[in-house]
């Protein structure tokens, strides 16, 4: 099979389970084979080891397979950072929604707080002026109380007189 220029071999499976992938590399070997432009003296990695024949599609096949898994490698971690970047901005905006709907909670409890002392204070400005009605009623139940019985004893004092006269005449 062909690929871009490239002969592809079909090569077994590779388990890379107990293995961390590695990082996106910026330095020396990875640069080289990027790099198809070689310096004078320095040989290319592949250039040593290359053999005629069927090898060299395999070492071509291999630098395509590390270039993919470099290139998978890079993706994934632009994913992560493109995750972690979406998760920070709905943080913030949940924070955000959070601290408004919690401000509005706020002034709305301040209200209903605010409406309920104007109740309580007209219900106690009614209920003092409720008692003040109340001690001028029983004050004046005790002045009637205190008369009826200043006229209770009168006739009770001028009934006994009148007795006490009828008896004497």
């Amino acid at each position: 099979m062909e690929r871009h220029g490239v002969s592809e071999v079909a090569a077994p499976p590779v388990e890379l389970k107990d293995q961390e992938p590695p990082a996106i590399v910026e330095s020396g070997e990875h640069r080289q084979s990027e790099n198809h432009e070689e310096t004078p003296g320095t040989v290319a990695p592949s250039a040593s080891c290359q053999l005629p024949g069927p090898f060299s599609s395999l070492d071509s096949s291999i630098e395509t397979l590390k270039k993919k898994a470099q290139e998978l490698i890079e993706n994934i971690n632009e994913s992560r950072q493109k995750d972690h970047a979406l998760m920070t901005n709905f943080r913030d905006s949940l924070k955000m929604k959070v601290s408004d709907l919690t401000e509005k909670l706020e002034e709305r409890m301040y209200q209903v707080y605010s409406h309920h002392s104007k109740i309580i204070q007209e219900r106690l400005q009614e209920f003092t002026q409720k008692m003040a009605k109340i001690n001028h009623l029983e004050m004046e139940l005790k002045q009637v109380c205190q008369t009826v019985e200043t006229v209770y004893k009168d006739l009770c004092v001028q009934s006994e007189v009148r007795m006490w006269g009828c008896i004497l005449l």
